[in-house]
């Protein structure tokens, strides 16, 4: 998420919706996971509980008009006749999307769009960040030698610090070092040990086909959110850059149906280049977002579009997101500067 994000995240539990109500506009806003109950919050940043997501829903369709995304272009020709228009959506494409979040959203009748990793729908093999972190925090203590960082990783106390250097360093690789990396993060785990992890966060496993045609079939519209789920920055190939807009639609327009819309993984400024976007676009998808925190306005890069990651227990919406219209300067200024 964005600096101003969470900027907006802390005002809005102060200011009364009626302050802000006027100066609100269409917007994006997202989430990942759904779990009953999570077991380490370290781990399993990606997961809503239940109870906090269902009173989040609960306070987004009582404030807004939320819509299917096939309404994107009538919302960006004419914002200010949409100002109470938000979109919902979902990344990455855990399995507990069908098991949890999907009942609760028919139940609240509210349409969300899924964007899927689809390496990771092909095979089951689960996020790179999480098994970093994984790694960083369940590894046994001592000094690890691993490809492509440039001293060996020292893994005893204080292990936050160390996880998030490491993540940190990781996405400045390029696709085929960052999988060599994480490949050595995951062969330094005793099996035993790596195995009985997986198995306990199995909030971090991810549908396969089948359960993305289920969503589907309940009118969840599906989109991409490249084909590994990695960062699509400066640090990448052109080359690598296409193929993580080209595959996934490939992918999803064989096993499902069109493919319009595309969601950069982590899509934040240091994660999403100038020919990301470009390549997006000549892959030929109607849209694409970021997760720039802003609304949506006519004469914005459609393949840079702006969208809020719901927190924890963000059920100050009708405050909040219509503070996200400030952060909307930042934003051109992002767009303008990858046009460039």
């Amino acid at each position: 998420m964005s600096r101003f994000g969470q900027f907006a995240r802390v005002a809005g539990t102060y200011v009364p919706p009626g302050l802000v109500r006027a100066f609100g506009a269409p917007a994006a806003v997202f989430f990942h996971g759904i779990e009953r109950t999570t077991d380490d919050a370290r781990l399993q940043t990606n997961h809503h509980e239940v109870d906090d997501f269902v009173a989040m829903m609960r306070a987004l369709k009582a404030s807004f008009d939320v819509r299917p995304l096939s309404a994107l272009d009538d919302v960006l020709k004419n914002p200010d006749a949409n100002r109470k228009t938000m979109f919902l959506m979902s990344d990455d494409g855990y399995a507990n999307t069908l098991g949890l979040a999907a009942d609760i959203l028919d139940d609240l009748k509210l349409p969300w769009t899924l964007f899927v990793s689809t390496e990771h729908i092909d095979t089951g093999a689960p996020n790179p960040v999480f098994l970093a972190r994984l790694f960083a925090f369940y590894a046994p203590s001592g000094s690890y030698d691993l490809p492509h960082f440039p001293e060996p990783l020292e893994l005893g106390d204080g292990r936050e610090d160390v996880a998030d250097a490491a993540l940190g360093h990781l996405k400045t690789l390029d696709v085929a070092d960052a999988r060599e990396a994480i490949a050595a993060m995951a062969s330094a785990m005793p099996d035993d040990s790596l195995q009985n992890l997986l198995t306990r966060f199995s909030s971090e496993s991810f549908l396969d086909w089948d359960g993305v045609r289920a969503l589907a079939s309940r009118g969840v519209e599906i989109g991409a959110h490249a084909h590994w789920h990695w960062p699509m920055n400066s640090h990448q190939s052109d080359a690598t850059l296409r193929e993580q807009a080209q595959i996934p639609k490939a992918r999803i327009e064989a096993e499902i149906g069109p493919c319009r819309y595309f969601a950069y993984p982590f899509g934040n400024i240091p994660d999403v280049g100038a020919a990301a976007w470009r390549a997006v676009r000549e892959a030929e998808y109607e849209a694409a977002f970021t997760t720039l925190s802003g609304t949506l306005c006519g004469g914005m890069n459609r393949f840079l579009l702006p969208r809020y990651g719901l927190g924890p227990r963000d059920t100050a919406l009708a405050s909040l997101l219509p503070l996200l219209r400030a952060g909307n300067g930042r934003l051109r200024r992002f767009q303008s500067r990858l046009a460039s």
